[in-house]
């Protein structure tokens, strides 16, 4: 994936550190997710619109791989792509990057879901133009 037009910026916090000087594992979903939903309003769809809207995603599977780490102070660079739409489901890809040093990659699957309790759905129409929107 080359770098993505939106890049999201997370400034490593020193309690995400652990005792061998790099972000503890467990961050980068949380990075990861963070970066999800500014994505989201930056292609016209805000997170709290998609939730008034009656639905929400879930995450149902993830991949990482990490290529390099990041540490205390760092500005981690995450870009996001689309990888697939599927009927109920979407997977982005996630890179991130410690300037031009490559850090980790994911891939995440999401599946969409209403807000009401009453399971999965189809991806909607408005999560279906951001999804595709060119920016």
């Amino acid at each position: 994936m080359s770098r993505a037009p939106f890049t999201h910026h997370v400034n490593v916090r020193y309690l995400e550190v652990d005792q061998q000087g790099v972000v503890f594992n467990m961050w980068y979903l949380a990075y990861f997710d963070d970066a999800m939903t500014a994505w989201m309003a930056h292609r016209g769809l805000p997170y709290d619109e998609m939730f008034a809207a009656g639905f929400d995603a879930q995450i149902v599977h993830t991949e990482v791989d990490w290529q390099g780490s990041a540490g205390w102070g760092d500005d981690l660079e995450i870009g996001i792509d689309v990888e697939r739409v599927g009927a109920t489901s979407f997977t982005l890809r996630f890179v991130a990057h410690v300037g031009d040093r490559p850090v980790v990659t994911a891939s995440t699957v999401y599946v969409v879901v209403a807000t009401d309790g009453s399971g999965k759905r189809e991806v909607p129409t408005i999560l279906l133009a951001a999804l595709k929107s060119p920016s």
